[in-house]
C-alpha cells in the first residue's frame, strides 16, 4: 500500500468544493492523487481550463490532509486495507464506472476481483417466500458456480438473508456499508459481519466516524451495482432501494435479473413490474441465471476436474479466432465495431467469425451488439 497515495486520495475526497465526478475526471486525467497534489499550486499547467473554484480548492488542503493522516492511523491500527483506485486490488468492475470512489476501505479475505460476482438485493421486509428463494438460490449456486462472490448491503431483509445463506453454503460474501468501518449498522448483524471477515468481507467508501445517514445508503447502492457482473432482485415493493440498485446496474451495463412473485403481493410488485417493463430478465432458479450469464462452463470445468479429466474446454482456435479472443481478454464485452478496430479485421469477416465462435460456446452476444468472452 502506497501510504502517501492513500493520504492524498482521502484528502481530495474531503475537499467539499470537488464533486465526485470532477474529482474522478481530474484523477483519471493525471493518473493518481499524488500527481494532483504535486500540481495543486499550478493545476492550470496541466489543466488549462481548470475553474477558479477548483484552483482555490486545491490550494486549501491543510485541514483535509490532517484528517487524512488521522484516518491513516485508524487504518493501520485496525487492520483495514485501503484501496486507492490505482491499486491492483481495487475492484476492476467498479473502476470502470463514471462515479467510482477514488479510494475504498476494506476488511476481509475475499478477492474483490473474483471471476464471477453477483449482487443480491431486495426489500428490507422480506417474506418467507423471499428468504426461501435466497436459500435455494445459494444452495444451487454452490453446485453450479461455487466460486461466485455474493455482494449485498447487510441491511435487514433480503440483504442479510443473502449473506447468511451464502455463509451457510461456504461461499464468500461481501457487504457494502453506508458508514465507516469503526461501527456497524444495523448492530444486530454484528455476528454475521464478524463471520464475513473470514469468509468475504466488509467494504466502504466512508471514513471512520461517518454515520449511517440516509443519503449514504443511496450512494452505497451504486457500489453494490458496480461491483457485480449481474444484479438479482429477489423481492421489492413498487418503490425501494433494490429497484434503485437495479437501475444503476442497468446504467453500468450489468445484467439484471428478478424473481417473479404472486400478482397483488406487495413485495413482489416491484419485481413483476421490472420484468414487465423489460428492466430485468425473469429467473426462477440459479440454473436460469447461470445459463443466461453463460457460466455453465464453470460447472463443466469443475466436473471435469473432479473426474480427473484433462481436456481442453474449448475447441482449437484458428489464427483469426485467437486474435478475437486476445482482444476480448484484454477488454471484455466490446461492441463489434470496437473488436474490428482492435483486431484490425473487417466487420463482415468478423461477424461471420463471431457467429461461429458463438456456436462453439466461446463467446456470447450481449444487448447492444457487444460480445462477451466465455473462456
Amino acid at each position: 500500500m502506497d501510504q502517501q497515495e492513500v493520504i492524498n486520495c482521502i484528502a481530495l475526497t474531503r475537499t467539499s468544493y470537488l464533486s465526485l465526478a470532477n474529482l474522478l475526471l481530474l484523477y483519471r486525467e493525471l493518473g493518481s492523487a499524488t500527481a494532483i497534489m504535486n500540481h495543486r499550486q499550478d493545476i492550470r499547467e496541466v489543466m488549462p481550463l481548470a475553474s477558479e473554484r477548483l484552483v482555490a480548492a486545491l490550494r486549501n488542503l491543510d485541514e483535509p490532509l490532517r484528517r487524512a493522516e488521522a484516518e491513516m492511523r485508524f487504518i493501520e491500527d485496525n487492520d483495514v486495507i485501503a484501496l486507492p483506485m490505482s491499486d491492483p486490488l481495487y475492484p476492476q468492475r467498479l473502476r470502470e464506472c463514471d462515479d467510482a470512489p477514488i479510494v475504498m476501505f476494506y476488511k476481509g479475505t475475499a478477492d474483490l476481483n473474483r471471476k464471477r460476482v453477483i449482487s443480491v438485493v431486495g426489500t428490507r421486509h422480506a417474506t418467507a417466500y423471499g428468504d426461501d428463494l435466497v436459500r435455494r438460490l445459494m444452495g444451487d449456486l454452490r453446485q453450479l458456480c461455487p466460486e461466485v462472490l455474493i455482494v449485498s448491503g447487510l441491511a435487514y431483509g433480503i440483504d442479510i438473508s443473502a449473506h447468511r445463506h451464502a455463509l451457510q453454503q461456504g461461499m464468500d460474501t461481501v457487504a457494502v456499508l453506508a458508514h465507516g468501518l469503526d461501527t456497524l449498522y444495523p448492530s444486530r448483524h454484528r455476528q454475521t459481519a464478524d463471520t464475513m471477515l473470514a469468509q468475504g468481507g466488509l467494504l466502504t467508501e466512508y471514513l471512520s466516524g461517518t454515520n449511517a445517514d440516509k443519503g449514504n445508503f443511496v450512494r452505497r447502492n451504486r457500489i453494490v451495482a458496480g461491483l457485480c457482473d449481474a444484479c438479482l432482485l429477489v423481492e421489492s415493493a413498487a418503490k425501494g432501494g433494490g429497484l434503485i440498485t437495479c437501475g444503476i446496474a442497468r446504467d453500468y451495463n450489468r445484467d439484471v435479473f428478478a424473481f417473479p412473485g404472486h400478482v397483488g403481493t406487495p413485495y413482489s410488485e416491484g419485481c413483476n413490474r421490472l420484468i414487465r417493463d423489460n428492466g430485468a430478465m425473469l429467473v426462477t432458479s440459479a440454473q436460469d441465471l447461470v445459463e443466461a450469464m453463460g457460466w455453465q462452463v464453470d460447472n463443466t470445468l469443475r466436473q471435469a476436474r473432479q473426474e480427473g479429466i484433462e481436456r481442453s474446454l474449448f475447441p482449437e482456435l484458428s489464427a483469426d479466432e485467437q486474435r478475437i479472443v486476445d482482444v476480448l481478454k484484454a477488454q471484455n464485452d466490446l461492441q463489434i465495431n470496437m473488436i474490428s478496430v482492435k483486431s484490425e479485421m473487417g466487420v463482415s469477416q468478423l461477424a461471420a467469425l463471431l457467429f461461429s465462435m458463438e456456436m462453439k460456446g466461446i463467446v456470447k452476444p450481449l444487448a447492444g451488439g457487444a460480445y462477451h468472452l466465455l473462456m
